[in-house]
């Protein structure tokens, strides 16, 4: 017979299972002559991450649809940062990205796959184009990525693959069902990839999935909406957390991270109550955000065609 176990005692019992939090030093390594690209960088963890990784005197190639917003960044940063407009589900496009920082710096050290995009709502709500959307940016776009990056890292010898998941993709999220399908195949993705390097023997290379909570970016503006009410998530985390566990992984890669203490509590408690902790999760999504907040109209958000809001780190 399944027994119950209430929410709050399921994450206060799967906290008590948990190894000590990962601690990132706040202060971030000199990263003079090191060569890093990041996707989606026109906003969010993105903008943050190429900030910060600028600061600390990286060569820095900014890539996303927006091309107005990554001149301004670039032109923000320094001269060691370079925009190129890039679309992440063109395979072509990702090519090109490669090949320019490649020229332009001579190597790539760290590839960071940060692009993605969101549909909430039901499934049968949300319509067969946005899901296919979804699975091609999230997914597809970050396969394209480590496509270039891996044999660009395996010809050098080295390098640092940062793939960004989520805790969506770990535990499967109600309301967000393509978009969990594609952060699972993210997670899975980067599990093969280490699985594969450690079986040819190849060392030197690094892949690491970053898995956080929903957190405090434009994410939420950019998402497809199909719930009927304006976008309130929760719990949120602060967007610069995880913008110090992106910057951290580039010095000192880890396979995997889970940030924000929901992350961590959940994947804990998936262990020993599977079921009872998704079914939880959507009851909590459908009660914050499925059955409140004020009434909106559907809309495909930023799946299509790149909106010109939600342009920061956090909103």
């Amino acid at each position: 017979m399944a027994i119950k176990i209430p929410f709050a005692l399921a994450l206060s019992l799967a906290g008590i299972l948990l190894l000590a939090p990962l601690v990132f030093a706040r202060k971030v390594a000199d990263l003079s002559g090191k060569t890093i690209v990041i996707t989606g960088a026109s906003s969010g963890f993105g903008k943050g991450v190429a900030r910060k990784l600028a600061a600390a005197g990286a060569n820095v190639v900014l890539a996303s649809r927006r091309a107005d917003l990554l001149n301004l960044l670039a032109t923000e940063c320094g001269a060691r940062v370079l925009a190129v407009p890039t679309d992440v589900t063109s395979e072509a496009a990702v090519e090109n990205l490669s090949a320019v920082a490649i020229k332009q710096f001579g190597c790539i050290d760290v590839w960071i796959n940060n692009a993605g995009v969101g549909a909430v709502g039901r499934f049968t709500d949300i319509p067969p184009a946005d899901h296919k959307k979804i699975v091609e940016t999230n997914l597809v776009g970050t396969i394209n990525g480590s496509y270039f990056a891996l044999r660009h890292f395996k010809h050098r010898g080295s390098g640092t693959l940062i793939n960004i998941a989520s805790i969506s993709g770990k535990a499967a999220t109600g309301f967000y069902a393509s978009y969990s399908a594609a952060k699972f195949g993210v997670s899975g993705l980067d599990r093969a990839l280490r699985a594969e390097l450690h079986a040819d023997g190849v060392k030197g290379i690094s892949i690491c999935t970053v898995m956080p909570m929903p957190a405090s970016t434009p994410f939420w503006r950019h998402a497809a909406n199909y719930t009927g009410h304006e976008l309130k998530p929760y719990p949120v985390l602060a967007a610069e957390k995880v913008v110090d566990v992106i910057v951290a992984l580039v010095d000192k890669p880890q396979d995997e991270v889970a940030v924000g203490a929901t992350t961590k509590k959940a994947f804990a408690a998936l262990k020993f109550a599977p079921t009872f902790t998704e079914n939880e999760m959507a009851e909590i999504i459908r009660k914050h955000q499925m059955e409140s907040g004020a009434i909106a109209a559907p809309t495909s958000g930023s799946l299509f065609k790149p909106m010109d809001a939600g342009t920061e780190v956090s909103e």
